[in-house]
């Protein structure tokens, strides 16, 4: 008995002590620092011209033009997409991107980028280390030989070791300096469904592809990361020259941590507070901070058509989605659409104001995104994008169950204990 009693005492001390480490991690990452409540009024709407200079300010954007020239949400026409842009690419390939598994998407991609480089096309790749964990030394190494260069942001050190929980979200895509590929999806069999513990339909995400100005606007964002990691970096005029000046304006937003604020979150709640017809939006991990809910819900007060396009029961994070679920009931209560997909993960990260504003890029709408990953968000006003992102919307609300607040309060008790406890870490959700 007393070797129980000893065992328990000394189960209990190291609880408490797990505790301690625990909470001492999330002061020193910021989780228990006041964040700023946006307080903004006089907003410009969507269309008018002063509406972008007015983002730039509040948002820490770049104002520049573009084109779109492509849309996908079919994931094998992204997948396909991309690798015809790299076999077209005749001077320069860049490459970022978090997450990656082995199998035969990362197969092609590496044939691919390994074939260009070998014909003569610098080729540089940029992978968060983080994100990459299952993809095998081999394979970077079979890279390396082909000519690709290859940084791994922020790998572990013990130099420096909370910066390891920074990471590098972005996924993007330069070919040539003259066309641009930005989205959410990864380089992983998981969007085609293929997953160890389940199969299902392929995953929900979407890519756009731009031309003009705007590829240099983010061909100098690739090269801050690539220099950060030790990388050399060209600044040759061909790369760096002034395209055709044509198209929308664009907003490019990157967001890098550690930062005082979220430049992501000023955007989408100036955005939110601009609204007059609709704010339409999609986001795997549904944990908005305390200005977005709020700008939510003044949107529907005063009529706003307001729909959540999220993950449902199938996804790639469990726990998350169990605490996603438990930020639903002011929303639902104020007539709010929350629509969950049903066959498949929902990945696209996308928002839709009114006919005209689209904003789409990396960033999820959750704090992981919004203050510790570096992310990439491009906004702008497009009719002719605004109407393929409805129907991206049409398309996976149709696969989606709109939650009820019956169904909701009728969820499991052990979903509500595992989501409220997931909460509880929410600061590095």
């Amino acid at each position: 008995m007393e070797f129980l009693r000893g065992l328990t005492w000394l189960s209990s001390e190291l609880l408490l002590v797990l505790i301690f480490i625990v909470l001492f991690i999330l002061y020193l990452t910021g989780a228990f620092h006041k964040k700023i409540n946006y307080r903004i009024t006089d907003v410009p709407g969507l269309t008018e011209p002063d509406f972008p200079v007015a983002m730039m300010s509040v948002s820490n954007s770049l104002i520049t033009q573009g084109e779109f020239t492509n849309f996908w949400f079919e994931i094998d026409d992204i997948y396909t997409a991309r690798l015809k842009a790299i076999q077209r690419a005749q001077s320069t390939i860049h490459f970022e991107t978090f997450f990656m598994t082995p199998g035969r998407r990362a197969d092609e991609f590496a044939a691919a980028l390994a074939e260009r480089s070998q014909a003569g096309v610098e080729v540089l790749f940029i992978a968060d280390s983080l994100g990459v964990t299952t993809i095998s030394q081999d394979y970077w190494q079979q890279l390396k030989a082909a000519g690709v260069a290859v940084r791994f942001f922020h790998e572990f050190t013990w130099k420096a070791p909370l910066t390891y929980n920074i990471r590098t979200h972005r996924k993007l895509l330069l070919i040539d300096g003259e066309v641009a590929f930005v989205g959410g999806m990864g380089v992983s069999d998981h969007w085609d469904g293929v997953q160890k513990k389940e199969v299902t339909d392929p995953w929900l995400d979407l890519e756009v592809c731009f031309t003009g100005q705007i590829v240099v606007t983010l061909e100098g964002i690739f090269m801050q990361h690539w220099l950060y990691e030790g990388g050399v970096a060209s600044l040759k005029p061909k790369l760096f020259k002034s395209p055709f000046m044509g198209g929308a304006t664009v907003l490019v937003t990157p967001s890098s941590s550690p930062a005082a604020s979220s430049t992501v979150c000023a955007l989408f709640y100036t955005s939110f507070l601009a609204a007059t017809q609709r704010i339409w939006l999609a986001s795997p991990y549904f944990l908005p901070d305390h200005n977005a809910r709020q700008a939510l819900l003044a949107a529907k007060k005063r009529g706003i058509d307001v729909r959540i396009l999220t993950m449902g029961f199938h996804n790639d994070k469990k726990l998350i989605y169990y605490a996603v679920r438990e930020g639903y009931a002011k929303l639902l209560a104020a007539g709010i659409e929350i629509y969950e997909h049903q066959p498949s993960m929902m990945h696209a990260k996308v928002l839709l104001i009114d006919d005209n504003f689209v904003s789409t890029g990396s960033t999820n709408l959750d704090p992981r995104s919004l203050f510790h990953n570096d992310e990439l968000q491009l906004s702008l006003s497009e009719p002719e994008l605004a109407q393929l992102v409805e129907q991206f919307f049409a398309y996976g609300i149709s696969r989606s169950d709109r939650v009820t607040i019956t169904e909701w309060k009728a969820r499991p008790i052990w979903q509500r204990v595992l989501g409220w406890l997931t909460l509880f870490f929410r600061w590095q959700l």
